[in-house]
């Protein structure tokens, strides 16, 4: 089996540890909404695998593991509900028209997993916005299950949209730790940061990225609370819910579609961190981060090439 993936896919070190950074979070929301997250994991993984096969079957390329990465990433921001069918229409998606078509992994300006997850969202809301599952009421009770129960949209749904509905929080506690209602991997803050700590300690992912997104986040949040927006949940609360810690951990760190150079990865944290806040408080959109991501990749090479130019700019000067 190991001399079958060194033979079919390329030699992707830094990839493999995002997904080794991943499994924690898959395993505990399958104890959390159900064996259908399996599933809806494979779907995915294989529709990315056939996406990528179409482009390299006549050719001496390899499958990449970031194809396998986009897949679980794309698979977390989905609630649990998702079909089947939308969950592979959107990989497809955004493996053939956010990398392929730009020439294939390394050359594409966009992050395939949040451009997937952006097209269900806008194409299929209804199933994206309105068929939510309860936590399994005993702990990692999802593994005796196939899937958890449905809950009322209004009054049970993601705590992003409860706040949205009705003004109430729901407990830090249950944020944290993930006794809560949402996406697939986004509903554990805790084991988002692990996950963080892991990748950060082994240099695959950006510390000025994630940090910029954050402190974009708060800077943003914080002055909108402070001027009163009744739209604009508390800062802290706001950070723990929704999948504002996931995309900045594993989305805006993706070396391929983030800045080339260092102060270009905290201008790029920062527009994410404060987009995201701005989508949350005035668009159609409870979450906001995937849009965000896709905003900002799209600076992306004006930003590394200003932060060049003022360099050489400043060394002339000298």
């Amino acid at each position: 089996m190991i001399n079958i993936l060194k033979t079919k896919f390329m030699n992707q070190g830094a990839m493999k540890k995002v997904l080794y950074s991943l499994m924690p979070i898959l395993i505990f929301s399958v104890g959390t909404f159900g064996l259908r997250v399996l599933l809806l994991t494979i779907v995915s993984c294989v529709s990315a695998l056939f996406s990528e096969w179409l482009f390299i079957r006549n050719t001496n390329k390899k499958f990449s593991w970031a194809v396998l990465v986009s897949a679980l990433l794309y698979t977390l921001t989905l609630p649990p509900r998702t079909p089947f069918w939308i969950a592979s229409i959107g990989m497809i998606f955004g493996i053939v028209f956010a990398r392929e078509t730009f020439g294939g992994f390394g050359k594409n300006v966009f992050n395939p997993a949040a451009a997937a997850r952006a097209f269900v969202y806008v194409s299929f809301a209804k199933y994206l916005t309105a068929q939510w599952s309860a936590p399994a009421t005993q702990f990692m009770g999802g593994f005796l299950t196939y899937t958890t129960e449905p809950i009322d949209v209004l009054a049970q749904s993601t705590p992003m949209l409860i706040y949205r509905e009705s003004g109430v929080l729901s407990s830090y506690f249950d944020l944290f730790f993930g006794n809560v209602s949402g996406s697939i991997g986004e509903v554990s803050a805790f084991l988002i940061i692990l996950s963080a700590i892991y990748l950060l300690t082994k240099k695959v992912a950006y510390k000025e990225t994630v940090f910029s997104v954050i402190i974009g986040y708060f800077l943003t949040s914080g002055t909108l609370y402070l001027l009163g927006l009744p739209q604009v949940p508390n800062p802290l609360w706001g950070l723990l819910a929704g999948g504002l810690l996931f995309g900045a951990v594993f989305m805006a760190t993706d070396p391929i579609t983030s800045p080339k150079t260092f102060e270009g990865r905290i201008v790029y944290g920062l527009l994410i961190g404060s987009i995201t806040v701005i989508i949350r408080a005035f668009a159609l959109f409870a979450g906001g981060i995937m849009f965000a991501i896709l905003i900002a990749n799209i600076f992306v090479p004006i930003t590394d090439e200003a932060v060049k130019h003022l360099k050489k700019r400043g060394v002339k000067n000298a």
